[in-house]
Formats: structure tokens, sequence, C-alpha cells
């Protein structure tokens, strides 16, 4: 159940939501008839967002995508705006770069797959171009959180929704965290509902697809996450999973929701102490000096733990890390589709073909079997 905000509060809130609301309907409403320029682009467009703020797996889906897409070796570029970056353009993302150049998922993204294309760019229209203009030989383009961005159509729309904290129960800014309303969904043409329980049993599944109250043209499917084995970061060594019951834990992160990594721990390790900043924040000197006081109180044997993308900050300082950086481990996530074989078929055939059929793809390589 979400928490209400007080009376009071929610009486002095008022006002604000409802110029927000009125805001962001005006604008789809001149979006939807067109009186606002829509561009659309001679090549396959998968934009993966959300409705709510932060939080509903969106990064990791996205890295699911791209693994579909490279299994048919597909030539592919991500584009993201950099969410907190100092920079400002177009820029190309490197493996070596700061997260503050080009934001830390962008940045989490090129290091776990090397050979995509990832770029950073607040106007996405000049980024396509700029992508298209650049690489002639890219078969599909992935905008990363543009489910708001009105100004590019893309081919396929992919909605998150967490499990967890859905949409359908949520109210819009400020009240709650979304940032239009929900009847918005019906842009969509796939709905994930994330961070499902592995064992979601069959009558969630129907509550939730009554709740959804998908178009007949959208297809609902379940996630769930697995953690991986913890990877060094400042390193290449591995530990198992399960060892990590031999140790006490600081958890340290810095994104929107941290209940599930928190709890799957909790039933794994010795101990858990939990340090929490905001999502995406940007690490201080002091902040680290307070992680390592943290640590030190901990009982031998004992490591930190933190997430993928708030490994993506901390790179920047191993000098400081330098007395117990090999201690420091982040948990990989993996996304898993709560789905029977025919339900994957269909999700599989969707991508699939949508890249397979687009116009640019079909001019270009026409001659050429990818399956």
């Amino acid at each position: 159940m979400e928490r209400r905000l007080p009376i009071l509060l929610r009486v002095l809130l008022a006002p604000f939501a409802l110029i927000y609301q009125i805001a962001v309907g005006v604008r789809n409403f001149l979006y939807d008839y067109k009186l606002l320029k829509v561009y659309e682009f001679d090549i396959p467009i998968i934009s993966i967002g959300n409705i709510a703020i932060g939080g509903t797996g969106k990064t990791p889906h996205t890295e699911f995508i791209i693994e579909m897409l490279l299994s048919k070796h597909y030539n592919i570029a991500v584009l993201s705006r950099g969410y907190k970056r100092k920079t400002s353009g177009y820029r190309e993302v490197q493996i070596d770069d700061n997260y503050k150049n080009v934001g830390d998922e962008p940045l989490q993204i090129k290091s776990k797959f090397p050979d995509v294309i990832v770029a950073v760019s607040e106007n996405r229209v000049k980024g396509i171009q700029k992508l298209m203009n650049d690489y002639n030989d890219l078969n599909v383009i992935i905008l990363d959180d543009a489910f708001q961005h009105r100004k590019v159509k893309p081919g396929l729309s992919i909605l998150m929704n967490d499990y967890n904290h859905s949409f359908i129960h949520d109210n819009i800014l400020p009240f709650g965290r979304l940032r239009e309303n929900p009847s918005s969904a019906h842009r969509a043409h796939i709905i994930f509902i994330s961070k499902c329980p592995i064992d979601m049993k069959p009558i969630e599944r129907r509550i939730m697809l009554k709740e959804m109250d998908v178009m007949p043209y959208q297809h609902l499917f379940f996630s769930s996450f697995k953690y991986l084995n913890p990877q060094s970061l400042f390193g290449k060594d591995k530990i198992l999973l399960e060892d990590l019951n031999n140790y006490n834990v600081l958890l340290v992160t810095g994104v929107a929701k941290t209940k599930i990594l928190a709890d799957e721990l909790k039933q794994i390790c010795k101990s858990v102490n939990h340090l929490k900043y905001p999502d995406h924040y940007s690490f201080s000197k002091n902040d680290i000096k307070k992680i390592k006081s943290e640590f030190q109180k901990l009982e031998s044997p004992k490591l930190i733990i933190v997430t993928e993308k708030d490994a993506m900050r901390l790179k920047s300082y191993s000098n400081i890390f330098e007395d117990i950086g090999d201690i420091i481990y982040y948990i990989p996530i993996k996304v898993y589709l709560l789905c029977n074989e025919d339900e994957k078929q269909q999700f599989d055939n969707q991508i699939y073909s949508y890249v397979k059929n687009n116009k640019r793809y079909s001019k270009l390589y026409k001659n050429t079997n990818l399956n």
C-alpha cells in the first residue's frame, strides 16, 4: 500500500499537482493530435521507459534486450540523455569514461557490452541523426528512459512497472511518484511487470492482468531479478553468492529502491549494515571516509557490497580505496522472464520481427539471413 501524505501537506500541494497534471495533459494532447512535431526514423527504434520516477529495473531490462539482439548479431546503439552528467551535447561513451561525463547508467551498459555503441544526448532527435550518419550499418537504436520523450516516435515502446510499487496504485507528482497519469500506458506496445517474486502465483498474475487492463494491441510480461556472483570492483576476482554467508557485509547503495537487494543479502550474509544514499548519488571524499569508517567497525571476515550502478560512480575513487579496494564487490543483476515457452516465443518474435522487418534493415540486409 502506498504511504499517504498528511492531509495538511496534501492540501498545500494540491494546486501544484493540478498545475503539473494540466501541463502534462496539454503536452500529451498536442503530441497525440500532431500539433507538436513528432519525428519518425527509417531505422528500428525501441524505447524503454517508465511512468514512475526511478527504481523499476529499466537498465537491467535494457541490458536484457541488448543480449537478445546481440545473440542475432545485430548492430546496436543505445542512446540516453545521460542523467546528471556534467557535460552537454552529443557524446559517445567510452569504457574508460568518467560517469560525470556520460552518466552512470550509460557507462554501466558500455562496460558490460563494449561492442555496443552507447551515446548520450539531451536532444534525442539530433542524437539519432548523428548515430545514423556515423554508423550506416546500424540495425536498431534503443532509447533509454524515453517513454515521456514524445518528440521521437518509437516503433516499439516498452514500459516498465514495478511489481512492488505499481503505477496503477500511485499518484502523479508531487503526491506520488508518477510523471504522468497511468492512462498514458496505452502508448506502450509491451508492458513489463518487473521485480516479481520468482515463485509468483497464478492468481497474482491474473489480478495484475485485470488491474493493468491492457489494450488488444499490448502484451504484458512478468519478470524477476536474479543476483549473480559478486564481482570485484577494482579487479577481476569473483566470489560465489552463497559464500557471503561467511561475511559481515557493509551494503552501500545510491539507487532508488534497495529493499529487494538488502533482503536478499540479509538471508545470505552473517550480518548486513546498510548505508543508503539518494539515487544517482555522487559520492564525495567525506562519504568515502564515512564508508571506510563504518566498514572498520565490522567484525572480520567482512566485505563491502555495492550495486552495479554505484560501482560506476565509485570506480573513480580507486586511490582513496587503495587500502581496502580488494574487498569491495558489486553484484550484477540478470533479468528472467516468468513465462511458459509459448509466451517466451511470443516475446522473442515481437522483438526480432520488429527489427528484422524494418525498412532500413530490409533495404540494407534483404539478402542476409541472421536467423
